[in-house]
């Protein structure tokens, strides 16, 4: 038991490194840039539940407040998570809890891990908006046409993506025992 359990936050660690890789995988608009992280975060919640997903995403966002660069364009610290988009890296944690939890109480059948990949990508794109308004002083109107908008249609696209990828690696990783299967 004690093996799974460690076998598991290391996968969590290692799918924290992944998404810094992914966050420096970037199309510069701004003021939030489209970056390859949410794929990333996606990813970890699916293939590793809502425990050790959201694990894997509390770990990217310490590791980026302690200093370590591993948010967009090799950025860190409490300034990033607290201007204007630290809300986007922040609504990691919730949105990696909510894409393991429906996807573990479906047993990891597509349709809803498809559904909750884009529930996630969703709760990402309306908190970080909220949190950009008012971190930005922007209007509503303005956080939404920034913030959301443009993301709308890419991060449904990662998400589907981030579903049918992370189910399948998720069976394969299973088949191998290396992860648990979960009832």
């Amino acid at each position: 038991m004690g093996n799974e359990r460690l076998k598991m936050m290391i996968m969590a660690a290692l799918f924290a490194a992944i998404m810094g890789v992914g966050a420096q995988i970037i199309i510069p608009i701004p003021p939030v840039p489209f970056t390859a992280q949410t794929l990333a975060l996606a990813l970890a919640a699916t293939i590793l539940g809502k425990r050790y997903g959201t694990l894997a995403a509390a770990l990217y966002v310490l590791i980026g407040a302690i200093g370590v660069p591993v948010f967009a364009g090799m950025k860190s610290g409490l300034g990033i998570l607290l201007g204007p988009t630290g809300g986007y890296i922040l609504s990691y944690i919730p949105a990696a809890f909510i894409i393991g939890w429906i996807s573990e109480k479906s047993g990891f059948r597509m349709p809803a891990v498809v559904a909750a990949n884009i529930i996630g990508a969703l709760a990402i794109l309306v908190i970080g908006t909220v949190w950009l308004k008012f971190m930005g002083s922007l209007s509503w109107t303005g956080a939404f046409a920034g913030g959301m908008l443009p993301f709308i249609i890419t991060d449904s696209v990662k998400a589907v993506a981030a579903a049918i990828l992370g189910v399948m690696v998720r069976n394969r990783l299973a088949s191998a025992r290396l992860l648990p299967v979960l009832q």
